[in-house]
């Protein structure tokens, strides 16, 4: 059973400082990153808070230097954290492959904003890719958690330690500029109330009674590379115990929707307007992108009509929604891309312009 984290204070608080003041009562050791919008609040309230209370906190000079300043600092044994928003995120890839090979935990977080290329600083969905199919070189994960309340901002930076430490692994929050900006009720979590102890693999020092303990992420002979990667893929094996969504009226849904985030809220209004209407809709929002609910979206899809796939891009989490249902039922997409955001009606319209196609045999 998951420890419960004692809440003890409420406050209105905006998503990213929310998610900056759960870190600091998290226990985060350090901080290293480099400010862009739409996250440069979590830097800013590091820079005032740390100071009076406890921790490192270091303006990197680049997103590079802040990925390889977690690589070493999570070597020594700290539970460390950076934030960035997506082409930041995008410059940290090379430093997070090292990072899952070295087999280190430690906290991302990325603000996603419109893109490709710098983009808009609007939100969007459109790293899901990049976060959940590893957006480095080689065969590697990192655990990703979407929150889409300002709680969950700052509940899942004390589950991602959690888990980032339990499996020696990166764990990233993918929100989106929305989610950091917006103003919500949080109940925050109490300070120390998530232990750290310095472990036996950190780079601290020898004492004479073990071996050097050595953090590396370059093996030059294949076979040790290929044990490393295959030890890698049995730890990412066992997340399937970690497996998080929710559900909202699926028990009698004819139409199942599935999204996560931001794009899950606006489903939740389209799910009471459908039923408003008559039509018998239900929502699955994964929690964890990776690991993915495949098994319970494959259960749901047996006992409806059709799923559709809400999401702020181009149609990347429904890649793995059709994985999941594997032709069970068909799988429709709805989208809006670079920082817009679809609403309700938009999500029931596309319900209803599928059931008339389907109606007259266009699917």
């Amino acid at each position: 059973m998951e420890k419960k984290i004692n809440k003890t204070e409420a406050r209105l608080m905006k998503g990213n400082e929310a998610l900056a003041e759960a870190a600091i009562r998290a226990g985060m050791d350090a901080y290293f990153g480099y400010p862009i919008t739409p996250q440069s609040e979590i830097l800013e309230y590091f820079e005032t808070e740390i100071p009076k209370r406890k921790g490192v906190v270091l303006q990197a000079e680049s997103e590079l230097a802040a990925i390889n300043m977690i690589y070493g600092a999570a070597g020594a044994g700290a539970r460390v954290m950076t934030t960035s928003s997506s082409p930041g995120i995008s410059l940290m890839q090379e430093g997070l492959s090292y990072i899952a090979a070295a087999q280190l935990p430690c906290l991302v977080v990325n603000v996603v904003r419109g893109g490709p290329g710098l983009g808009t600083i609007q939100p969007s969905q459109g790293d899901y890719f990049q976060a959940v199919k590893g957006g480095g070189h080689g065969d590697y994960h990192l655990i990703v958690l979407a929150p889409s309340s300002v709680q969950e901002m700052a509940d899942f930076v004390f589950l991602g330690f959690r888990l980032a430490e339990k499996y020696r692994m990166p764990a990233m929050i993918l929100s989106d500029g929305a989610l950091g900006q917006m103003m919500e009720k949080v109940d925050l979590p109490e300070e120390g109330s998530l232990p750290h102890t310095i472990p036996g693999w950190a780079t601290m020092g020898k004492p004479a009674s073990r071996e050097r303990n050595i953090i590396t992420s370059l093996h030059l002979q294949s076979e040790k590379m290929e044990e490393i990667n295959l030890v890698l893929q049995e730890n990412y094996k066992k997340l399937k115990s970690e497996v998080r969504f929710e559900e909202f009226q699926t028990s009698d849904a004819d139409i199942l929707l599935v999204a996560f985030g931001l794009s899950a809220r606006v489903c939740q209004k389209t799910v009471e307007l459908a039923r408003e209407k008559g039509i018998k809709v239900g929502l699955l929002r994964p929690i964890t992108l990776y690991p993915f609910p495949s098994v319970r979206i494959k259960e749901l899809a047996a006992k409806v009509d059709f799923i559709l796939d809400v999401e702020m891009n181009a149609g990347q989490m429904v890649e793995d929604v059709a994985l999941a249902v594997n032709g069970i039922k068909p799988v429709h997409f709805k989208g809006r891309m670079g920082g817009m955001i679809p609403s309700p009606e938009d999500v029931l319209e596309e319900i209803e312009s599928i059931i008339e196609k389907q109606s007259v045999g266009v699917f």
